[in-house]
């Protein structure tokens, strides 16, 4: 016996299978590309305000403030003190972090300073974006496919308790004395 909960549950796991065959995918490029799209005009948009500029090495950083990496942990970047100069040719100096190894006084090292001439993080390169962005996909993906999951779980949940609910509902009308000898059943 079919009871209608059972073809209920039927559709509803049918149409889960489809979502996510179908809708969670979708939801994952979807996700990935709008990803993509924002972080490439974010890419570009920092390689337009940010400038990579020569200073000179004026010395090392102070212990205090040097970074945990300093100086030589095999991670390339070193802090120390430079001068260089800003876009409008005024002369700068401060503490900064560079790829650079070089780190005796008067070497050359190569930062990235904004509009202003004051030292910022170098942009992201257009392929970093397009990782970030594919993680973003996956992780639209996943929340697309665990919300699918969720609510098939709560329709069927709530149809196992209209099952029960009719079964309680039938046991109830079968009477107290179903089963008896001579009560007419």
């Amino acid at each position: 016996m079919v009871r209608a909960t059972d073809r209920h549950e039927a559709w509803v796991t049918l149409g889960a299978l489809a979502l996510l065959a179908l809708g969670a995918p979708a939801a994952g490029w979807a996700g990935g590309a709008l990803a993509e799209a924002s972080l490439q005009g974010e890419v570009r948009v920092q390689h337009e305000e940010r400038r990579a500029v020569t200073a000179v090495v004026v010395g090392p950083a102070p212990e205090a403030r040097r970074f945990a990496g300093d100086p030589d942990d095999g991670s390339g970047r070193s802090t120390v003190v430079a001068a260089w100069r800003a876009p409008d040719g005024t002369a700068r100096t401060g503490e900064v972090t560079t790829a650079s190894q070089a780190r005796e006084p008067g070497a050359a090292v190569r930062i990235w300073t904004d509009g202003a001439g004051l030292p910022v993080r170098p942009p992201m390169d257009a392929e970093a974006a397009r990782t970030h962005a594919m993680f973003g996909g996956a992780g639209a993906f996943l929340l697309a496919a665990g919300c699918v999951e969720a609510g098939r779980r709560m329709a069927v949940g709530r149809l196992v308790r209209w099952r029960y609910a009719e079964w309680d509902r039938e046991w109830a009308e079968a009477g107290p004395d179903w089963g008896r000898a001579g009560t007419g059943s």
